[in-house]
């Protein structure tokens, strides 16, 4: 089954003018690969005024890319060999740390490389209720959030834990550096919909809306940017990203929603080397599907936000 071609309209924000269209791409479209768009790019679906270009060609400042997708063709994903980390698993649920940089379920643009078939390759028995392009999967996190999963192993305990999900019986807390300065204990509650402009963002102004409920509960504050962890009774998409930023306060990195810096103080160059959100879903608790017990599983920051967490609780020297 074929999805039908579309048309993406692109503005250029000014701080992206003079950069490579293929960087800027890769920015405005953070579900897309670097691959993915240079092989649109090749393929001349990129216009700027009229006119196709190539992946080096510079942004002019004003400037709006039309970047044609072409149909993609659904497919059943297959098992595959990739690396992923199993926390816990029993003969009904799977709990996986999911790297970031790794797409939950095969999508458009996205057929292969993928944590379901990673999954089918780990474990034989996934539950069919998702459909055979997702079997298993209850939640997601987005393609940049690293973080704690559960996955239901057979079709009982994916319809337990998903009633879970829906009657906000499951605690989820994440791990974000955010710009600026914020307190603890503030209470976010602002629906959620699709941006009307921009399709792959969604925002608090958004279409067909959706109440969204964000709670800072604590705070570790640094020069410019404050560590927070954040608590959702509710599972919108990008929902923690959105939040951040309508209160001021994008998270770290995340070029989708405002974080992405380019000219950063010398105490917080470290930054720089992110390539995606500082966000990281540190805990989930849950009732097991089967014998009612309470479960609480706690993941580790990866190797990349850890560093730079490191570094800024550093003592810095003047550069």
């Amino acid at each position: 089954m074929s999805t039908s071609q579309y048309v993406l309209e692109l503005p250029v924000p000014d701080h992206y003018a003079n950069d490579r269209v293929d960087l800027v791409l890769a920015a405005l479209l953070p579900t897309f690969s670097r691959a993915q768009i240079q092989r649109l790019i090749k393929q001349g679906r990129a216009q700027i005024n009229g006119k196709v270009v190539k992946s080096s060609s510079a942004v002019q400042q004003g400037a709006t890319v039309l970047l044609t997708v072409p149909p993609t063709v659904k497919a059943i994903p297959k098992a595959e060999a990739l690396p992923i980390t199993i926390i816990h698993e029993d003969p009904d649920i799977v709990v996986v740390d999911k790297p970031a940089g790794m797409v939950v379920h095969p999508s458009a643009g996205h057929t292969d490389g993928t944590l379901v078939n990673a999954l089918l390759h780990h474990v034989t028995d996934l539950s069919g209720v998702g459909g055979e392009e997702r079997p298993g999967i209850v939640h997601r996190l987005d393609r940049g959030t690293s973080g704690v999963m559960v996955v239901a192993k057979h079709d009982q305990a994916h319809r337990e834990l998903s009633r879970q999900f829906r009657d906000r019986e499951i605690n989820k807390e994440y791990l974000a550096l955010v710009w600026g300065q914020v307190q603890s204990g503030k209470r976010i509650e602002l629906p959620i919909g699709r941006d009307s402009v921009q399709r792959k963002r969604m925002s608090v102004r958004g279409r067909r809306v959706r109440t969204a409920i964000t709670k800072i509960i604590s705070a570790e504050p640094f020069k410019g940017v404050t560590l927070v962890r954040v608590a959702i009774t509710t599972g919108r998409t990008h929902q923690i990203r959105v939040h951040m930023k309508a209160i001021g306060h994008p998270v770290v990195a995340d070029s989708l929603y405002g974080g992405k810096r380019r000219h950063l103080p010398h105490h917080l160059r470290v930054i720089g080397q992110l390539d995606r959100p500082f966000l990281h879903a540190e805990s989930l608790a849950f009732t097991h599907p089967r014998d009612g017990t309470r479960m609480e599983f706690r993941t580790p920051l990866p190797e990349d936000v850890n560093f730079v967490l490191t570094t800024l609780k550093q003592p810095t020297s003047p550069p």
